[in-house]
């Protein structure tokens, strides 16, 4: 099923901005003045600096968050007063976003007039230097990945991440509170963001309305003071879409599962399924076995191409019997 959606993505960061949403996750401590909040990241991941300030600049990511850690630090070190001054000046000459000094350390007095002078905010973490540039990177990566915005119900439900779409007042949340009572956990209830990172798809919802969910005529929910912490979730990887029809669709759904339909998001195929409504019909059930089919066939096993294949060796034979002989 192909549809078209509203893309968005966004060229840059400010280093103001990236530090209001990840400082406290990544133990940032501004050292210094505060300058340089609008200098801009241009790219999704970090860069050590190493080579450029042994003198090697042809190469230098300076669009990227700098950070140093153990190995330029030490080397910096190494160097007299003026020479260390000269080759930290090369880099801050370069339109760099930031710095970074991981393990707590701080830059020297005179290394760090030298940034500040250059307009350039410099930081310290405690974390160690590859945990956080593993952490770093990330949520810039997340930050910076094209997304776009869905209407429906986003429900993790034994390890299958579901999203339920439908006509306004098709039951969406009935069934995901229906899956809630069942174990599962909540993503993102009527608009869900979904993010491309790495290849895959991740859906979640804006933080003041994470754990929300309105029902028709009872209002909106809290579902971790009625399901539990563990009935929450902040983010999923999308690995199916359900489309709840209505009654009259019944014949124009698919009725073997053979050959399963693609829901296009961001250009990449999800597994789609459509169910119809109708009262009297356990909705939330079978939305439930549609997450566990669709998980045994993640595992390689397909049972409605194991029943097709059974049809097929049966009709083989029934058109001929022992010893080439027409059957009965």
């Amino acid at each position: 099923m192909a549809k078209k959606h509203k893309r968005k993505s966004i060229s840059h960061l400010t280093v103001g901005d990236f530090y209001e949403r990840h400082g406290e996750f990544l133990n940032l401590e501004l050292l210094g003045n505060e300058v340089g909040y609008d200098r801009k990241i241009l790219e999704p991941t970090i860069n050590h600096p190493g080579l450029a300030l042994a003198g090697f600049l042809s190469y230098f990511a300076y669009k990227r968050l700098q950070v140093l850690g153990n190995s330029e630090q030490s080397y910096l070190n190494k160097l007299d007063e003026e020479e260390r001054v000269q080759r930290f000046s090369m880099i801050c000459q370069r339109d760099i976003p930031c710095i970074v000094a991981s393990r707590g350390k701080e830059l020297s007095p005179d290394l760090l007039q030298v940034a500040n002078d250059h307009g350039i905010a410099v930081f310290s973490t405690h974390m160690v230097t590859m945990k956080f540039v593993n952490a770093a990177t990330i949520r810039l990566e997340s930050d910076f990945a094209e997304s776009t915005m869905l209407h429906g119900c986003m429900v993790d439900y034994r390890g299958v991440g579901v999203l339920i779409m439908g006509d306004s007042g098709a039951g969406k949340s009935e069934v995901a509170i229906g899956l809630l009572e069942r174990g599962g956990a909540l993503v993102a209830d009527d608009m869900v963001t979904i993010h491309k990172i790495g290849g895959e798809l991740i859906a979640s919802t804006k933080e003041f309305s994470r754990g929300f969910i309105e029902m028709r005529g009872i209002g909106i929910i809290n579902v971790g003071n009625i399901f539990g912490l563990g009935s929450i979730r902040p983010n999923k990887r999308l690995d199916l879409v359900i489309s709840l029809k209505p009654h009259s669709d019944l014949n124009n759904v698919d009725r073997s599962g053979v050959n399963r339909k693609s829901y296009r998001i961001l250009s990449q195929g999800v597994t789609h399924v459509e169910i119809p409504v109708a009262p009297g019909r356990d909705t939330t059930r079978l939305v439930a076995v549609t997450c566990l089919e669709h998980q045994l066939r993640t595992l390689g096993y397909d049972m409605a191409e194991e029943f097709n294949q059974r049809l097929l060796d049966k009709m083989a034979q029934g058109r001929v019997g022992p010893l080439g002989a027409p059957s009965p």
